[in-house]
């Protein structure tokens, strides 16, 4: 694997381009995996992502971001959810660009994106064994929020209000 060295960026990017869906892949393979405390198979994984499609992860509406320096290792995206407000969905990054500020420079542009669209504030939910997530999010200014849905996966949800 290489390493992550300090000249990365982050572009809007297609949710439907190969490198984008191979990061997906790897990302659910990743929560899945863990959700199930053994290997997910492809067939699990094709079927999470069946459940829960990219809907809205793109421009006009919403847009997905990606992290690479010579090759991508993270990504974010948000669509609308209601009036103002944007959900955040797919944060990843890979386990070797991890510590790196990755997930906090993701953040920093999904938000400036979010005000560019006009929303006003940034929900998500997450769950409870993705301990690192909840503390990037609590880290950057994410308050946690009594549940506004009922996922499946849906243990935590958090809300940014952006000024």
């Amino acid at each position: 694997m290489h390493h992550v060295n300090q000249h990365w960026t982050v572009e809007p990017v297609a949710v439907d381009e190969p490198v984008v869906v191979a990061l997906l892949r790897e990302y659910i393979d990743e929560v899945a995996s863990r959700y199930f405390g053994r290997p997910a198979t492809a067939a699990e994984i094709d079927e999470t992502i069946a459940e829960d499609p990219n809907d809205g992860l793109h421009p006009p509406e919403g847009v997905f971001l990606v992290a690479r320096g010579a090759e991508p290792f993270g990504c974010v995206g948000i669509r609308p959810m209601e009036p103002g407000i944007a959900e955040l969905k797919r944060m990843y990054v890979r386990p070797q660009a991890r510590g790196l500020g990755v997930g906090t420079g993701l953040l920093a542009a999904v938000e400036r994106h979010a005000r560019d669209l006009g929303f006003r504030s940034i929900r998500l939910d997450t769950r409870n064994d993705l301990v690192e997530a909840r503390n990037l999010y609590a880290k950057n200014g994410f308050d946690e929020i009594p549940a506004f849905n009922n996922g499946p996966y849906a243990e935590h949800w958090f809300e940014k209000k952006l000024l």
